[in-house]
């Protein structure tokens, strides 16, 4: 399931209902399987009648679905349609993507881009290795940054204590490799920004390295690219190729954007 969305209380100044609203889609697109009404009641608290009012008015205009032999819902195809839209609009993404296939073609290992949002990255464009076929797309999804390259490399750019008011209270691990021990992670974000770039192995998931270079073309920088590479094939000579890779294309792509003036 993807990581948790922080609901909260209303924002100030917030109109309820939009904001009901955005609140039930984000529950249904971190779910990672439809949710029936008395399950979205309950983590929503909101009453009942009106919970069910809106979801016919979300899925009148797509943007739920509904299974009805079930009684569940399910973020529908509008959603879809809006975020391909970001993606397609983003200049950042639409800068990134031909450097990112320069790296694919130059080392031949996965490269992802994504963002810092809240104390999770969102993966935004991927191009995966000639070596194998991932079965579900990256893109769109969400993982604690803590526990990613590409996490880290965003956290290194931030003060120590930046990264405790980004991060929750407890860092959940994803493998047994994952560093949750604060003063741990505090020590491998110095070393991160001494040399520049960030890496991890087997933290996010098993059998994977991953390298993460951030991309400073704005502040806060908020965007980072990655390279993940089976541990069979990361040996060191590779490690430095894929690493120079990285950081030609992160130069690349933030020369661009600042000639654009992203």
């Amino acid at each position: 399931m993807a990581s948790p969305i922080d609901k909260g209380t209303a924002r100030p100044g917030a109109v309820k209902s939009a904001d009901r609203t955005v609140e039930l889609l984000e529950v249904l697109s971190a779910s990672d399987r439809r949710l029936t009404l008395t399950e979205l009641h309950r983590e929503l608290s909101y009453p009942k009648s009106s919970l069910y009012m809106l979801l016919q008015t979300l899925v009148a205009r797509g943007w739920v679905e509904v299974d009805s032999d079930r009684g569940t819902y399910g973020i529908g195809v509008r959603a879809l349609l809006v975020g391909t839209s970001y993606l397609d609009h983003d200049p950042v993404v639409r800068a990134a993507i031909r450097v990112m296939e320069q790296v694919r073609q130059e080392i031949n290992e996965t490269v992802h881009l994504a963002r810092l949002d809240g104390a999770d990255v969102v993966y935004l464009a991927s191009r995966e290795s000639e070596h194998h076929l991932r079965v579900v797309s990256r893109v769109g999804r969400r993982l604690p940054a803590h526990s990613t390259s590409l996490g880290k490399a965003l956290l290194s750019t931030r003060t120590p204590e930046e990264v405790d008011m980004i991060l929750p209270e407890v860092l959940t691990p994803l493998t047994p490799n994952t560093v949750t021990d604060r003063a741990a992670l505090h020590e491998q974000l110095a070393g991160f920004r001494n040399v520049g770039y960030a890496h991890e192995r087997e933290e996010n998931t098993p059998g994977l390295g991953c390298f993460a270079v951030a991309l400073p073309y704005r502040n806060p920088v908020l965007d980072a690219m990655s390279c993940s590479v089976p541990l069979g094939r990361l040996d060191p000579e590779h490690e430095r190729q894929v690493v120079a890779a990285l950081l030609d294309a992160a130069r690349t792509i933030t020369e661009l954007l600042r000639q654009f003036g992203r």
